[in-house]
């Protein structure tokens, strides 16, 4: 019994040394600033109290962090491990929500990072639908994503997607993309250029100019860009900038943030700055890391950050990409090992020695990451506002993997069809009514001679004839237009016939039936019947609303309309297609149909005289 209790105390000993080591490893940072947020109710005067208090006790000097530091009294000040215990342990410590190291983030790069593009190789044979860039045909990471597909109907259009990053230059192949005011947090000005490489890529594969004749496509080409530089020429940057980026864009209209950066080291400043924004309905997404570690690095680890890991062109978990704790989602990410350009994920950027533009093929989690923001755009451009729907759209969409016990893959690799598709479950778009058009012929020269299952030919023939029986009448009693009176000749002869096309999804369809019937089908619009019924394709209908509304100076009209309209309706079908219920389509519905809208004329003829009473 003594040996299982030492056995087990052994065991719960080793797992806390375990875990104790793998939250330190995955916590651990450099930095060589510190970060003072100061409580919000410490007044001016007292924070300039403690800053000097600070320079003449540790003879450093604290500023803020930049322009838009005040508001948040967010300060930081030259320091290492030891100036950062002492803080903690002064009375200034009162006066702050926290101070914390300054952690430093990066671009997470493999080292064969960069590899320049073959313009003329050939991986992916275009389909009809594809874009016309040239380079388009090499870009594998889209077409696994299914984008020609979403394209069809959302582009990114109103979409907002901020790139915090190393600031993105305007080259070629971005010209035709719309972008927002941005801002440079490491050289403090509004020019958020990028002397790098990496923020523009990125930015690319989110929303580069696209269908335009000119080298690769983006994702949510529609979509607008916001460059916020927090990352030096170098790569580096601190997480008071990137904070401060995450609120910028939080508060000038950003609907998604992109974060291929990270680092070690966890940050309260950060943490709130992702709250604030995931709190106004944006979407963030980081990177997971290419340090082919179980975990994710910082961000992705935070909450409400969807952590992406990367794909090679096979489909797999890339070889440098983290897993494990802190990824959601995967994405392409490409793997130019081997000397393998075509498995990188190809861009328009720049080249960080001379700034020209240059077509390179990337890899990197930092390259996974835009995919997952370039669809969250979609999605958002769909309709879909609340940040925590876009990401449950994003994860069950999908597309699973089965026996993935150590997370390479989290909810599974990311599909830009099945995410458009299920934002616009239930939503009736102008494509959903384009399509219609096309199925049904309508688009087809051919149509207006053969007619469509909404037989648009006779449609036309009532309304004219409804108006032409309208100026018939008018000739006898004068009488003048009004929208009820031509409100009454649509709803008796032809209806808003339109609408029957419309689907909705997962929904009845009869309603739009009824919705764009004439009075004469109603009586078979709820079974979707052809064959009109003969209750309503008579003049009882007609008849009614003239006893209900002949007394009503305006609704009379309306009356008046709807039975001449039913008469055009009764008389074009008895010519053209006399299908009657119990009646059949022969002689005697004919001749119904014929009594029918001769006494509808008679009744309208009647209704019409000014100065007698219909009775």
């Amino acid at each position: 019994m003594r040996k299982l209790l030492i056995l087990g105390l052994l065991f719960f000993v080793g797992l806390g040394w375990s875990i104790a080591t793998f939250q330190g490893l995955t916590t651990q940072g450099t930095y060589d600033r510190i970060v003072l947020d100061f409580r919000e109710e410490v007044g001016s005067a007292q924070i300039e109290n403690q800053v000097r208090a600070i320079a003449q006790q540790f003879k450093v000097q604290p500023s803020l962090n930049s322009q838009f530091s005040e508001a948040d009294h967010l300060y930081t000040v030259k320091g290492d491990e030891n100036l950062l215990k002492a803080l903690k342990r002064s009375e200034i410590a009162k006066y702050t929500e926290y101070i914390e190291p300054d952690y430093i983030y990066s671009i997470p790069e493999p080292k064969d990072f960069e590899k320049r593009v073959d313009k003329d190789s050939q991986a992916i044979q275009p389909t009809s639908q594809a874009p016309n860039d040239p380079l388009y045909s090499q870009q594998w990471n889209l077409h696994s994503l299914g984008v020609e597909m979403s394209w069809q109907e959302t582009k990114g259009s109103g979409a907002t997607v901020a790139v915090i990053d190393t600031g993105i230059s305007q080259v070629p192949d971005l010209k035709e993309t719309k972008f927002a005011e941005g801002y440079d947090f490491v050289n403090d000005q509004t020019d958020a250029s990028d002397d790098n490489g990496h923020g523009t890529h990125v930015a690319g594969t989110i929303a580069q100019s696209t269908n335009n004749g000119f080298g690769v496509a983006g994702i949510a080409y529609e979509a607008t860009l916001m460059p916020l530089k927090v990352l030096s020429t170098s790569g580096g940057g601190t997480v008071a900038d990137i904070a401060e980026a995450i609120r910028f864009a939080a508060e000038h209209g950003a609907d998604v943030i992109n974060m291929s950066l990270g680092g070690g080291g966890e940050s309260l400043v950060m943490q709130e700055a992702i709250d604030y924004a995931h709190k106004k309905g944006v979407v963030i997404v980081g990177a997971a890391g290419n340090s082919a570690q179980n975990s994710a690095s910082y961000p992705a680890r935070y909450a409400h950050v969807i952590g992406v890991a990367a794909l090679d062109a096979s489909g797999q978990k890339a070889p440098y990409s983290n897993f494990g704790a802190g990824v959601n989602i995967s994405a392409p990410g490409g793997s130019t090992a081997g000397e393998n350009e075509a498995g990188g994920i190809l861009q328009n950027t720049i080249n960080p020695s001379t700034g020209e533009s240059i077509f390179a093929a990337y890899q990197g989690t930092s390259m996974a990451a835009p995919h997952v923001a370039g669809v969250a755009a979609l999605i958002k451009s769909a309709g879909v506002k609340d940040a925590d729907e876009v990401a449950e759209i994003l994860i069950q969409s999908a597309r699973k993997v089965q026996d993935d016990g150590l997370n390479h893959f989290g909810a599974g690799k990311l599909d830009a069809a099945a995410a458009v598709k299920l934002a616009l479950k239930g939503k009736i778009t102008f494509n959903d009514f384009f399509r219609w058009l096309r199925d049904n012929g309508y688009l087809n020269p051919r149509f207006w001679i053969d007619g469509g299952v909404i037989a648009l030919g006779p449609k036309v023939l009532m309304m004219l004839g409804s108006y032409l029986l309208a100026f018939f009448l008018r000739n006898y009693f004068p009488f003048t237009w009004s929208w009820s009176l031509a409100s009454g000749l649509v709803a008796g002869s032809s209806g808003l016939f339109f609408l029957k096309g419309f689907y909705l999804f997962d929904a009845p369809q009869f309603p739009m039936r009824i919705l764009g019937s004439s009075l004469p089908e109603l009586g078979s619009a709820i079974q979707g019947s052809g064959a009109l019924n003969p209750i309503t394709a008579s003049v009882l209908i007609p008849l009614s609303l003239v006893v209900l509304l002949l007394g009503h100076a305006q609704w009379k009209w309306f009356a008046i309309g709807s039975t001449l309209g039913v008469s055009a309706c009764l008389g074009v079908s008895a010519t053209i297609d006399p299908q009657l219920l119990w009646l059949g389509d022969g002689t005697i519905a004919r001749l119904f149909l014929i009594v029918n809208a001769l006494l509808c004329f008679g009744l309208a003829r009647l209704a019409s005289k000014p100065e007698e009473k219909f009775s």
